[in-house]
């Protein structure tokens, strides 16, 4: 596929991690918190009951502050176990608090050793997991901060809503985030798949299309065989026309497939396919089974319309239902015939058909007379679209 300045910049899209704003924002907040962290271990290190240990533990966040940053400043380096990691990290050191500070301290309601340094592990794992993982590791350093402090009052329960809170607020934006980014993605390369394949209609239409709409004419005119060949050649000209204007039929990410756009992949010569100018989305297996369906329903016209038959495929979106009605010009069929072969064990396609669309909640009928062709009417119910 040609490289183009659309595709370029869905590879790109595909290849950043959208949340990358907020990990700087988790780097920015971690290193100030740092700063106000040494501030209050500078203001209380004289009451400090364990000196040696007040110093440990603030190198220790000293060092984790600059390995955390380096690593949640690459995409590559985000690993979810590294956010794990920081969460244990944070809440031992908050453990060593109940050594280093004095019973005098904790009456004063002094802050921990590591004081708001301890609010970036709700904002790491929000930004890594979503809003669950926030809430998570909010709830995990609000009630450590009440097990070292051996109490739960007012400021603990506010320091504890605050952190859950932030955890769920950065949680969720970054969720929004991806899926953001995931949408303009799908958007960004169904333009981009849109525009190539307008430009290899315009090659083809230019080459192939014009030497086989030549063959149809000139076989059409010379007659037997040659007319053979010409019928072949439409044939193929009507397929390759709805191969490269059909937009593709890959499943979206709710697991929905465009029904319209499988169905125009059906046209020939001798079979006329109309459908809504929009999307008509239904789950993969509708779908699959819908454009199965019609397919029986035209081979059985070409088994026994015969080769001068024409049919005609009809999609209707109806809102509470879409259906599907295949109707032919052909002899069609005498009264009593199906009936006969059901009696004889023969279920044939007409059963077949039906047996497929009673199995997606739907309903099959077939109208036929002797001279008036045949007409299948498939409906689906709309409740369709939401089964998985």
């Amino acid at each position: 596929m040609t490289e183009t300045p659309l595709w370029r910049a869905v590879s790109a899209l595909g290849t950043r991690d959208p949340a990358t704003p907020l990990w700087r924002g988790v780097i920015v907040l971690r290193v100030t918190t740092l700063l106000f962290a040494l501030g209050s271990f500078v203001v209380h290190y004289d009451g400090y009951a364990n000196k040696w240990l007040a110093w440990t533990s603030f190198g220790v966040m000293t060092v984790w502050t600059v390995v955390s940053s380096v690593f949640y400043a690459r995409p590559s380096s985000r690993w979810p176990w590294l956010v794990g990691v920081d969460l244990a990290l944070t809440v031992a050191l908050m453990f060593t608090s109940a050594w280093i500070l004095t019973t005098a301290q904790f009456d004063a309601n002094i802050p921990l050793i590591t004081t708001v340094w301890a609010a970036v592990p709700p904002a790491a794992a929000g930004t890594r997991f979503g809003a669950v993982g926030g809430v998570f590791a909010g709830l995990v350093v609000s009630v450590v901060t009440g097990l070292v402090r051996w109490r739960f009052d007012v400021d603990v329960a506010r320091d504890g809503f605050l952190l859950t809170a932030s955890g769920f607020v950065i949680g969720l934006a970054a969720t929004m985030a991806r899926r953001s980014a995931d949408a303009l993605t799908r958007a960004l390369r169904m333009e981009a798949a849109t525009a190539e394949r307008e430009r290899l209609a315009r090659s083809i239409h230019d080459s192939v299309l014009q030497v086989l709409a030549r063959v149809r004419k000139r076989g059409a005119e010379f007659g037997g065989e040659a007319a053979e060949l010409a019928k072949l050649a439409g044939e193929q000209e009507i397929a390759l026309r709805a191969l490269v204007t059909t937009e593709p039929t890959h499943p979206s990410e709710n697991g929905t497939t465009d029904l319209r756009a499988a169905l125009q992949l059906l046209a020939t010569p001798s079979v006329q396919v109309s459908t809504p100018a929009g999307e008509v989305q239904l789950p993969e297996h509708v779908t699959t089974e819908l454009v199965a369906v019609a397919r029986e329903a035209l081979s059985n016209v070409e088994k026994h319309a015969g080769e001068e038959a024409h049919a005609w495929v009809l999609l209707e979106d109806l809102g509470t239902e879409v259906v599907v009605s295949v109707r032919d010009d052909g002899p069609g069929i005498a009264p009593g015939v199906l009936e006969r072969a059901a009696a004889e064990g023969h279920l044939g396609i007409a059963e077949s058909i039906k047996g497929r669309v009673r199995d997606l909640g739907g309903s099959a009928a077939l109208d036929t007379a002797p001279g008036q062709g045949t007409e299948w009417e498939i409906k689906v119910p709309v409740a369709a679209r939401g089964k998985r």
